[in-house]
């Protein structure tokens, strides 16, 4: 059985072969492509149909589709703040606005957390005269925490 490393090589290979970008996988399958981008990165699975799907679009065969229908074990590639800049950068906003961020949910919201599994991401390019923006939207549903 072809492992989560092995797939995701395979896809980056097909996918440069091809020359896609992730937003034409995605559309392919009919889901986002950061979901897609995470799915293939071997951080989240795709049910047997979309599995197919995506495989039939960069040409991959059947070991492919079977290991993008693997439920991972998800975070577990390094135990590290990653050291790529952009992933970095997000660790950085979590540590400067973090605190920020938690008290104005819990204001609005009460004491609770947002979801990580009920959630989408979406990114988008904000043209800007002085430089484009990067405009990132995290949308997850709020659970409050239970009280007994």
């Amino acid at each position: 059985m072809m492992t989560k490393l092995e797939m995701t090589d395979a896809i980056f290979e097909a996918k440069l072969a091809k020359g896609v970008t992730w937003k034409e996988i995605g559309d392919a399958v009919g889901l986002s492509d950061v979901f897609v981008s995470s799915v293939c990165l071997g951080q989240n699975s795709l049910i047997l149909e979309d599995a197919s799907k995506l495989a039939s679009f960069l040409d991959l065969g059947d070991e492919v589709v079977q290991a993008l229908t693997v439920c991972p074990m998800k975070a577990t590639d390094t135990d590290l703040v990653s050291k790529d800049p952009l992933i970095y950068r997000f660790y950085e906003i979590a540590y400067v606005y973090g605190g920020a961020i938690k008290e104005c949910i819990h204001e609005q919201f009460g004491d609770g957390i947002m979801s990580a599994i009920d959630f989408t991401c979406d990114i988008a390019k904000q043209e800007d005269p002085k430089g484009d923006r990067v405009v990132v939207t995290l949308n997850g549903k709020f659970l409050p925490y239970k009280k007994w």
